[in-house]
């Protein structure tokens, strides 16, 4: 087992240089094992192997124990074992004994270390068993010493419940096997020369025979064939021995690498490996849980299936084991999918006939997938499928044009293409196809002559349909080739290009320019009145060179286009023809360009002949006396909608009360006049405006606000929605953002909305934005939506309550009016979550303090509406109120973990929220509850967010509003007041405590966690402290909760409120308040604000009420409490001070209150802290403190 390395190499080699127990040793001094040669790479594994071998040839017991020595080692084991270890002890007694020297406190080791240090040597150590091997080939493996005890080594170390040696020796065993596998073949290669040398010799006659040479032969042949059997021994004991367990080892890594290297084998030697008794590991080993190992199946087969000779031996597989690659394109693992794809397309390569239509059509749709190299390899297997075979007839076809076989092929990806039914995905069709049919993409001559040529005799003319996909496809290769990028949704942006890129896309761009600059105006004449045809075509001058209108001489069709683009305007009026024209002549019209004035000439005519045609029809239109009628409407309309496409100005009067029974002119209109005041304050901005301006566009923008502002009452939905936009854009625009960046010339321009104009826009929101999918009946037809439009209106409202809510970020309405928004955060949380979410985020950072009363007055407005549906017989387990509170608590998330920023705004929180619940006197009486007394409860949610301090503080502003009659009340209807006093009381240092309380009826659902209250006197108030030592002692006695079938008082200072642990001491310790008697006269007179002392008074008396209880109870609780006690774990560091209470949870030992609570509904996120540091470090956002949880839920101690 490992061995004396010498220098140089031979069998001359001095006895003073070789290895000893691993070391390299030269003239009596070690220097670096075979370990650290391999992990530093230094020299060459030739040479370290060469100097092994002849170390191995000096002494074989000393090298090979420097070899068993590099295999311990290379597991990251820090022991050795010695020659008297390897002479006397079985393998299995030195892997025990490696075992134990491991190092405990880190699980790492040579195999998983990052770095490239590690990666190397995980390559060196590859590398050196199979130089290993190869150099021992020719004797040293046969010598039944070496190969057997490495091989028996790498099966007992792969065999351990160790991972490190699991796992290195297995890749030992598996590199091993490979180097034999070559072995093998060689000597399959040199049996099969010297049997043919063999029979050539015997197949001479007589007289030429050699018979020495037929000697020789034969017994060269039966020492191959001895070799042969004693490496296929080795290989079969390799194996069964470490193969057929390790390929479904727990560890992933270690399955992937059997996998890999039977995929070696079976490539190497298919005569020997490539058959169903090896490929069914690989088989089997694709439905591997871990998208590692099924990638290593994957590739495995793609290198068998790349050889057409092994492929056809693979039928049988490939039946069997079909279906399931077929269903790994769609893997969850992107990776496996795209190999998957691949191995496919090489199965498309072997044999046609092996995959179905359904099979093919099932990679077809992925070159539509989001993920591009999932779509470029379903774009090469949907183009060797479809375009890589030539039928007879198709040879010498020309070039280009239509009878070209291009021509064929395209009209192939339309067929594909229409078939699919995503035609608007034309895009991400072009990119699958880009990298594997790019020259068939680009071959725009082609595509020109099947839209503009006639066809020949005998020849299928496209019809309607495939004329538009093939435009569209078209458009499409015409950007990916200018553009060089994937489309919008596929890629993660745009790549920094190579030289040769650069220039593949400059000619790209120039041979489009020359092409289309003739050919557009001709396809512009004969789709004139197609809009989507249209519409794509005009998009292509986007992408010229302009430069090549005046190089190439190609002005008189620029001039065709413009007299194109003229016709286009005045026979179309939809928006997205419009739109196109628009973005047109604004690309060509470029002054970096030679022709810019005779674009500009053609638009500037355009635009005033719409002028002059609108303001006659519009003088037409508002004659008085005379009612327009439907055609008028539409004159107007439509010329209307083509200036507003070009954004032109126009005279502000535009809006007419006669207009009003036309919602789209009135649409059409503002977006005009929108446009109007935005290029006026363009203009203003940029100083290029005259004197007066500034007063006369501030005059222009009030009086088009008050319109919009009169208009979102509408009747008609689409002019509200339109006013509503435009309304809110204007205020953002002339908020006092407008004056930032040094424009202060603009402040006279600053426009705030008045209260009226803000209640309108807020109701605006409610009523048409937060309603349901169901209520949301504009659909023109007056049918049941279907989902497409369904999803449209989703976007619409959206875009409203987007529009909304930058008012209140950027503060130009007051934040207080998000309370309405907010509110509906939990309700239409699917809908738009994320935008409310991102509002009361923005708001947050506007003013924290702001932001806190506008959370509480939305939770006090829903707290209403739940009164004036339900009245005072408010029920708290109902559904209402369970999500007013699950809305508190998220609200309580937003305040983040650092709970110093957020002090004062959570205090100002807490103080609204007691003033409401104390705002409005009982209904019932004197003696009864506050009618929003329960709000409490909602406000517990909250306390997590108070430091100690201030929770004491708001203890104290608590009490103001309470009166000694409160104090002795312990129906249902008091218990929010108990809640929100424990939440403010108890839980001393964990500032995480939050109590659910008031769900008593059985059955309710309890959201509920375990939380550690601290000891008594770490929670004692400040003002405790002065009080007599009977007095304070009485104080800090703990209380227990018990149900009211047990007939225990509840009285309202108690410390534990219902359904929460219970603080309990060491009977042994228990203060002398267990002997307190001591009568309190109670005060005749009670009053709204008690004093101070008034309330240490009632909490001393009611400590000594509730003794009696909790010492008839103290039994059953010192059993509970010697099992805890027995969980408790002390840090060294902790003081008396700093150890945890112990805890017994009151509701699990409550029977009536345990058959009350589903506990399926309980969440555990987090185990209960160790110690008050811990707890400092903890994120509230992830769990909720008022939890109640048994230790052995977490298998941890609670202390």
């Amino acid at each position: 087992m490992g061995g004396d390395k010498s220098k140089g190499g031979g069998a001359g080699r001095v006895p003073g240089v070789g290895w000893v127990n691993g070391h390299h040793k030269e003239n009596g001094t070690e220097t670096m094992t075979l370990f650290e040669m391999v992990k530093m790479g230094k020299s060459a594994t030739q040479a370290v192997v060469d100097d092994w071998i002849e170390a191995y040839k000096h002494d074989k017991e000393s090298a090979l124990l420097g070899l068993i020595n590099f295999f311990i080692q290379c597991s990251g084991c820090k022991g050795a074992v010695s020659g008297e270890m390897f002479r006397h002890m079985q393998n299995s007694d030195i892997i025990r004994k490696m075992t134990e020297e491991f190092d405990e406190d880190s699980g790492d080791y040579p195999l998983t270390l990052s770095g490239p240090q590690w990666k190397k040597f995980r390559i060196n150590f590859c590398d050196f068993i199979a130089v290993l091997v190869r150099q021992c080939q020719y004797s040293i493996i046969y010598d039944e010493y070496m190969m057997d005890t490495v091989i028996s080594l790498l099966t007992g170390l792969s065999d351990s419940q160790v991972r490190a040696f699991r796992h290195t020796s297995t890749l030992a065993a598996m590199k091993l096997m490979t180097a034999l596998v070559n072995v093998a073949l060689n000597l399959s290669i040199n049996m099969d020369n010297t049997q043919r040398q063999y029979e050539a010799e015997r197949n001479k006659v007589i007289a030429k025979r050699a018979n020495d040479r037929l000697e020789l032969l034969l017994q060269k042949r039966k020492e191959l064939q001895e070799n042969q059997d004693e490496i296929e021994n080795m290989m079969n004991a390799i194996f069964k021995a470490v193969f057929v367990h390790r390929y479904r080892d727990a560890i992933a890594e270690i399955r992937a690498i059997c996998i890999e290297e039977i995929g070696v084998w079976m490539k190497l030697y298919s005569d020997a490996f490539l058959n169903d008794s090896y490929l069914k590991y690989v088989g089997w080993t694709m439905h591997d849980k871990q998208g590692e190992v099924r990638l290593k199946c994957l590739t495995a087969l793609q290198g068998l299936f790349y050889n057409r000779e092994l492929g056809s031996r693979l039928e049988l597989f490939t039946s069997r084991f079909k279906d399931r690659i077929v269903s790994m394109t769609l893997d969850k693992e992107y990776d496996v999918a795209v190999q998957a794809i691949k191995l496919l397309t090489l199965v498309l390569q072997s044999s046609d006939e092996v995959l179905t239509a359904e099979d093919c059509e099932s990679v077809y749709h992925l070159v539509y997938s989001a993920h591009r190299p999932i779509a470029v390899s379903a774009g090469e297997f949907l183009f060797k499928k479809l375009f890589s075979h030539r039928g007879p007839n198709e040879e010498g076809l020309p070039r280009r044009g239509r009878q070209s076989l291009n021509g064929s092929l395209i009209k192939t990806t339309i067929f594909f293409f229409l078939e699919s039914e995503l035609h608007e995905h034309g895009a991400y069709l072009v990119d699958s196809l880009w990298d594997c049919a790019s020259e068939l993409l680009k071959d725009w001559e082609t595509m020109i002559s099947l839209l503009l040529d006639e066809p020949m005799p005998g020849e299928e003319a496209l019809n309607d349909r495939q004329e538009t996909a093939l435009v569209e496809i078209m458009l499409c290769a015409i950007r990916q080739a200018c553009e060089c990028h994937p489309p919008v949704g596929r890629g993660t942006g745009k790549r920094v290009l190579t030289a040769k890129e650069k220039k593949m896309q400059l000619d790209d761009r120039t041979r489009i320019t020359e092409i289309f600059a003739i050919a557009l105006p001709l396809l512009l004449a004969k789709y004139c009145v197609d809009i989507d045809k249209v519409t794509n075509l005009l998009q292509i001058p986007k992408f010229f060179d302009l430069d090549i209108y005046t190089t190439g001489r190609l002005e008189k069709h620029l001039d065709a286009l413009l007299r194109q683009i003229w016709e286009v305007v005045y026979k179309h009026t939809e928006n997205e023809v419009l739109e196109a024209c628009s973005t047109t002549y604004h690309y060509l019209c470029n002054e970096e360009f030679t022709i810019f004035n005779r674009v500009d000439i053609a638009r500037s005519q355009l635009l005033d002949e719409l002028l002059d045609k609108f303001n006659r029809l519009l003088e037409d239109f508002l004659q008085e006396g005379e009612e327009p009628d439907e055609d008028d409407a539409y004159q107007v309309l439509s010329t209307l909608k083509k200036i507003s496409a070009f954004h032109n100005d126009l005279l502000l009067g535009l809006i007419y009360p006669s207009s009003f029974s036309f919602p789209q002119i009135v649409i059409h209109a503002m977006q005009c006049t929108h446009y109007i005041i935005l290029w006026h304050l363009a203009k203003v901005s940029d100083g290029s405006s005259v004197k007066g301006d500034t007063v006369t566009l501030r005059k222009q923008m009030k009086a088009f606000c008050l319109m919009c502002q009169h208009f979102i009452s509408s009747i008609n939905t689409a002019v509200k929605e339109q006013a509503f936009t435009i309304l809110c854009d204007l205020l953002l625009i002339f908020s006092h953002q407008i004056i930032s960046s040094g424009r202060e010339q603009l402040e006279c321009l600053i426009y705030s909305p008045d209260s009226s104009l803000q209640a309108e826009l807020l109701n605006f929101i409610l009523d048409l934005v937060f309603i349901d999918q169901d209520d949301d009946d504009n659909s023109t037809d007056g049918q049941q939506e279907d989902e497409a439009s369904k999803i449209e209106a989703l976007h619409k409202r959206r875009n409203l309550l987007a529009a909304y809510c930058k008012l209140i970020v950027y503060n130009v309405v007051e934040i207080n009016t998000g309370a309405d928004i907010f509110k509906q955060y939990t309700k239409y949380y699917n809908d738009y979550g994320d935008i409310i979410k991102e509002t009361m985020s923005k708001t947050r950072q506007i003013d924290k303090i702001q932001y806190a009363k506008t959370l509480i007055l939305s939770l006090q407005k829903l707290f209403n509406e739940m009164l004036s549906e339900f009245g005072f017989t408010l029920d708290r387990s109902s559904s209402a109120f369970c999500g007013i509170k699950e809305l508190a608590r998220r609200f309580s998330l937003t305040f983040g973990l650092d709970q110093l920023k957020t002090r004062e705004a959570v205090a100002m929180l807490h103080k609204d929220g007691i003033e409401f619940a104390f705002k409005v006197h009982s209904p019932q009486g004197d003696g009864g509850p506050p009618l929003n007394l329960p709000f409490l409860d909602i406000l517990c949610e909250f306390s997590s967010k108070l430091i100690r301090q201030d929770k004491k503080t708001v203890h104290m502003y608590l009490e103001r509003f309470m009166t000694f009659q409160m104090a002795l009340q312990r129906e249902d209807c008091w218990l929010p007041l108990i809640s929100y006093r424990n939440s403010l009381q108890g839980g001393g240092d964990d500032d995480t405590m939050s109590v659910i309380s008031g769900i008593s009826s059985r059955g309710s659902t309890v959201r509920s966690k375990k939380s550690k209250p601290t000891s008594a006197s770490k929670r004692r108030l400040p003002e405790e402290a002065s009080l007599p030592a009977e007095e304070n002692s009485c104080i800090s006695s703990d209380a227990v909760w018990m149900n009211r079938e047990q007939s225990v008082s509840t009285p309202l200072m108690m410390h534990s409120p219902h359904l929460t642990s219970t603080v309990l001491r060491d009977p042994k310790k228990m203060r002398q308040e267990q002997s307190c008697t001591t009568a309190f006269i109670m005060p005749t007179e009670q009053h709204q604000q008690q004093p101070l002392h008034q309330h240490t008074q009632v909490t001393w008396m009611l400590a000594q009420r509730q003794h009696a209880e909790a010492r008839q109870h103290q039994e059953r609780v010192n059993l509970h409490y010697a099992k805890i006690r027995n969980h408790i774990r002390r840090g060294p560091g902790l003081t008396e001070e700093d150890e945890e209470p112990i805890v017994e949870d009151v509701m699990m030992s409550s029977e009536a209150v345990h058959e009350g609570i589903d506990f399926d509904t309980m969440d555990i996120d987090l185990p209960a802290s160790k110690n008050r540091r811990e707890r400092t470090e903890l994120k509230p956002d992830y769990f909720d403190p008022s939890s109640i949880m048994d230790d052995s839920v977490l298998n941890v101690s609670m202390f």
